[in-house]
């Protein structure tokens, strides 16, 4: 598999790649559509972060009701994991579900945590990734934030196609989804 167009392994060779996953002992698992990946919050804790490498999933909040409410969407290359996404809220359960045909690849927090023993520099710039990955999730979250602040629809519409222009470099973009 090539690894070279996900960002968590930006600058990492396939054989970096392969031997990171033998050396962490990463495990691999495919998903069916509309099948639960993993869910965080009701006393679950999951202590992994997930890769998707090939199809999407959604990041989806069930509330105490049973309102399903879309949170995210992870396309390849997206990460998740509940210390680096979120802390669910009381009664709140979060899961992630396969959009589609999805391949994960799941890696301990141990091992993104702690140097390896052999010192390898793919491993140094898999956590630099990881924490290019964080801030630039921050971003997106201060972004909503902002677009979110605004009082009216209107101002919130504005708002966001701003942040869609100055991202586009002109006055010109495509929205990121369909109606």
């Amino acid at each position: 598999m090539d690894y070279g167009g996900l960002a968590i392994f930006h600058d990492i060779t396939n054989q970096e790649v392969e031997a990171m996953i033998r050396c962490f002992q990463m495990r691999r698992a495919r998903f069916d559509p509309g099948r639960s990946i993993c869910a965080y919050g009701e006393g679950r804790a999951e202590q992994e972060v997930g890769v998707v490498l090939q199809g999407a999933a959604e990041l989806v909040r069930l509330d105490y009701a049973g309102t399903r409410t879309i949170l995210e969407r992870l396309e390849a290359g997206g990460v998740f994991g509940e210390v680096l996404a979120f802390t669910p809220v009381l009664g709140d359960c979060v899961e992630v579900v396969s959009a589609g045909g999805t391949e994960v690849l799941f890696m301990g927090y141990g091992h993104l945590m702690a140097r390896c023993e052999k010192a390898c520099a793919h491993h140094s710039k898999l956590v630099s990734n990881m924490f290019q990955l964080l801030a630039r999730q921050a971003r997106q979250l201060s972004q909503r934030v902002e677009v979110l602040s605004r009082r009216s629809i209107r101002e919130k519409l504005q708002c966001y196609f701003a942040i869609c222009a100055q991202e586009a470099g002109g006055g010109s973009f495509a929205l990121p989804f369909t109606l």
